[in-house]
């Protein structure tokens, strides 16, 4: 299972996976936005070509009712007309003949319009005059559309539907005597075919006809030629689009400044929709050959990527310590070249770090075989001492004696291997400096005194090795020796007055150092010229140069050597350590 895991998350594989999801967006991501740009755009430009023929259609509608209106106003205004009513608001009643005369007038006019089928003529009072058969126009027409006639003073009304025949629409127009005025003389009644308002006489772009509906003032259909049924009230009051049943129509409306008239043209959702679906399909062919040879194009490139990483790595997995080889391949791309270089140089340099390694390796055989041999020596000078100190047991020479193991213990103290610690506690310390001070004692006999105190407190406390017998030779060498009579030398070890430090004093009483002298030797501490004129004047040097090695970071301005003298009183030399020391326990 990790194995599969793992060769799946190879870094060509990964590379892969990656190219591919991020074609799969940008194709995602196109395809949705140019489809519903085009979609947009189709639909736009079938809503735009639709108001198109809405207008054309309104315009061949205002052509028929301006040939309507020109024909009544023709009738309104010929003069036999205007004479005959004029006598008739005068009381002449129109004889038989004058009547009969109507027929040829109101025949030459309907010639000119095909869809008129006939034209009535009536007086003020409602009388028909033409055709003779005297029936009122308040029973032709209702009287509202009367009122609205004699409203427009000479502009044609349309009255809808004819009672007598749903086939036939009726215009009403007010005649005015222009001899008299313009006074009220009757009306012009015409019957219109509703075939006539047919607009469907022309075929769209596509080849298909489209379907138009054309509503009156009342909302009642004047003409249409849908095939379904659709309530006109809703397409008035609907928005852009009307649902009837399962299909939807995108619906543009037109209204007849002439006749107040709506022209409503209707075109299925679906056929505006057909190249949308073309384009879909269009769009996920395009989108699957794209797939394919995007997965192959990004195969051959992250093979491309990856060979040669995988070569560098094939090389590095065989790569042997002590014996690796670098990797002799040449890349196309920079920085695998610049990969393989850096490989290279590692190989070169962990070759020179190892041989190294092991020459230091054969160098520290060596020096430790020298040390073992030189164990030899100390053991047998350790073993020479207790030789002589059996000797003089024997002898009866216990003074000789004493000193020849105070002198075997010290040089046990001083020689010590590199595994041994490097920290005592002060009382160890104390105790090497106390064994010093007795074989010196045995060689100045009475001229030399001393004392150490040493507080239980800091009994435990961890110092470096030899760190107060290098003062307390100095103090014997350049107090005790130099001085005529006896003197003391005195060594006090305690807690400061803060408690975190420890004090370690070493007095004497000698000759003491006059104030040149004391800079001289404290420019000697930090680095001046050794101005001592017995023995090495090192000891005091190393002393501080170990405490500012052991305790500098810890004590900072307070890690030093406090030398304090005056002439004929002795000198005091003295130093402070922490009571826990940093790297005390990690010897």
């Amino acid at each position: 299972m990790h194995g599969k895991k793992g060769h799946f998350n190879s870094l060509r594989n990964q590379i892969f996976v990656g190219f591919v999801m991020v074609m799969l967006v940008v194709l995602l991501l196109a395809g949705i936005s140019a489809y519903d740009r085009v979609g947009a755009l189709l639909k736009s430009n079938a809503e735009k070509h639709i108001h198109q023929t809405a207008v054309q259609a309104s315009g061949r509608l205002d052509a028929l009712i301006a040939q309507v209106n020109s024909l009544t106003a023709q009738v309104a205004d010929d003069s036999y007309v205007q004479r005959l009513l004029s006598d008739e608001k005068q009381g002449k009643s129109a004889t038989f003949n004058q009547r009969q005369a109507l027929l040829q007038i109101a025949g030459s006019y309907q010639s000119f319009i095909n869809g008129a089928q006939s034209m009535e003529i009536y007086t003020t009072g409602y009388n028909r005059i033409f055709p003779m058969d005297d029936r009122s126009l308040d029973l032709r027409v209702e009287r509202g559309w009367i009122s609205l006639a004699d409203e427009g003073k000479g502009r044609l009304v349309w009255a809808g539907s004819d009672p007598e025949d749903p086939g036939v629409l009726l215009a009403i127009r007010r005649i005015n005597l222009l001899d008299h005025s313009f006074e009220h003389g009757g009306y012009v009644v015409v019957r219109m075919q509703r075939s006539f308002f047919q607009l469907n006489d022309s075929d769209g772009a596509d080849g298909s006809q489209d379907s138009i509906m054309l509503l009156d003032g009342g909302g009642e259909v004047v003409t249409s030629n849908l095939e379904i049924n659709l309530d006109p009230k809703a397409i008035l009051n609907s928005g852009s689009v009307v649902q009837n049943g399962e299909e939807s129509y995108i619906v543009v409306r037109q209204q007849s400044e002439l006749t107040g008239w709506t022209l409503a043209v209707l075109t299925p959702l679906r056929e505006t929709t057909e190249g949308v679906s073309i384009l879909r399909t269009a769009l996920l062919v395009s989108g699957m050959i794209g797939v394919v040879l995007f997965l192959v194009m990004s195969f051959f490139l992250s093979t491309m990527i990856t060979r040669p990483l995988i070569r560098l790595m094939r090389a590095m997995r065989g790569a042997q310590p002590g014996a690796m080889k670098p990797n002799l391949m040449v890349s196309s791309t920079m920085e695998i070249n610049e990969l393989n270089d850096v490989y290279n140089q590692m190989v070169y340099r962990q070759n020179e770090l190892t041989r190294v390694v092991h020459e230091k390796e054969v160098m520290q055989s060596r020096a430790e075989l020298k040390a073992l041999q030189s164990q030899i020596n100390p053991h047998f000078l350790f073993n020479t001492l207790e030789a002589f100190y059996w000797s003089l047991e024997e002898k009866g020479d216990e003074e000789m004696a004493r000193m020849v193991v105070a002198m075997s213990r010290l040089f046990r103290y001083i020689i010590s291997s590199s595994q041994q610690d490097e920290w005592v506690t002060i009382a160890d310390e104390l105790e090497h400096a106390e064994r010093y001070l007795r074989i010196m004692q045995m060689r100045l006999g009475e001229r030399m005194q001393w004392e150490i105190q040493l507080s239980d407190e800091v009994r435990k406390v961890q110092i470096p090795k030899l760190l107060i017998q290098p003062l307390v030779e100095n103090a014997i060498l350049h107090g005790i020796e130099s001085k005529l009579g006896p003197g003391k030398i005195s060594v006090h070890v305690d807690a400061s007055t803060g408690g975190d430090l420890v004090r370690i004093e070493v007095r004497d009483d000698g000759p003491g150092m006059d104030e040149s002298r004391l800079q001289s030797v404290i420019h000697a501490l930090h680095g001046g010229p050794v101005v001592s004129n017995k023995g090495t004047g090192v000891g005091m040097i190393n002393v501080y140069r170990r405490l500012k090695l052991y305790f500098g970071s810890q004590l900072g301005e307070g890690c030093r050597l406090s030398i304090t003298s005056k002439v004929g009183e002795g000198t005091i030399i003295c130093f402070e350590i922490p009571k826990e020391a940093e790297g005390a326990h990690d010897s």
